[in-house]
């Protein structure tokens, strides 16, 4: 079994480009967010928020960072619960026992998720790795699916691409449901959804294309044959297959989307 601090093998990116990385705090609204930014040595590069699960800011989402830098984007990984703990969260990564970590989820509601994307969206535009003249990228997992929507409304004019890997929640009853908000942006979606959690709620992606089709935004929905929580490669449920399937997606999107 994986712990917090263990190291993950991705596979390489071919052609990978020389990348430098750090810890960075980011002012926000509620204080200061512990993160990680990655980007490429020279130049300047499309900016990618990406929302971790449940576990939080982890050795796995700062090699999946790692590795979206290598590919030629500048990425900030976020701590989302920097309100109440530093990173990391979760004491034994993503074998941490869920119950423990309901607490920190329970701290963020829709206020935070547009205040933190508004935020965070706001520090990447601010610097010189990222490209002014190009859209940035947001993406979540898990808990981070709905957040990674909201910061899409949050920032209309420089998010150009949103996806989301077995995300909870990206639809509800409730006015303010996060399909419903990212339905008035103008960006481009890739919407992962786990195989097990298609039978728990079926009717969700067909709402999901119905919404996005009718707002006329461009929206790859699909159900993988994968367990939720598939694409962290910490994950105990992790399938490397479908990982990489939904990680060549992500590029895909990327490229066309952050034009």
């Amino acid at each position: 079994m994986l712990g917090a601090g263990a190291v993950i093998l991705l596979p390489p990116v071919a052609n990978a480009v020389t990348v430098t990385e750090s810890d960075v705090n980011v002012t926000t609204p509620d204080g200061v967010a512990d993160c990680y930014f990655v980007r490429p040595a020279t130049g300047a590069a499309p900016g990618v928020l990406v929302w971790p699960d449940i576990f939080g800011l982890r050795p796995a989402f700062r090699q999946m960072g790692k590795r979206l830098a290598e590919s030629g984007y500048s990425v900030l990984v976020v701590n989302p619960f920097y309100r109440v703990k530093k990173a990391p969260t979760a004491p034994a990564g993503a074998a941490t026992p869920i119950q423990d970590l309901m607490p920190l989820a329970r701290t963020l509601n829709e206020t935070t998720h547009m205040t933190d994307g508004k935020a965070f969206m706001g520090w990447l535009n601010s610097q010189q790795a990222v490209a002014r003249n190009r859209k940035m990228g947001v993406q979540g997992y898990c808990m981070g699916g709905p957040i990674a929507f909201r910061t899409a409304v949050a920032a209309p004019d420089r998010v150009g691409a949103v996806a989301s890997f077995h995300g909870g929640g990206l639809v509800t009853d409730s006015p303010n449901s996060p399909h419903l908000q990212a339905a008035k942006t103008k960006a481009q979606f890739l919407i992962a959804i786990a195989e097990n959690d298609d039978k728990r709620a079926p009717n969700d992606k067909v709402v999901l294309k119905e919404t996005f089709a009718k707002a006329n935004l461009p929206a790859e929905i699909e159900v993988y044959p994968a367990a939720h929580g598939w694409c962290p490669p910490d994950s105990s449920v992790y399938n490397e297959a479908q990982a990489e399937r939904a990680w060549s997606r992500l590029l895909a999107l990327y490229r066309r989307a952050l034009a």
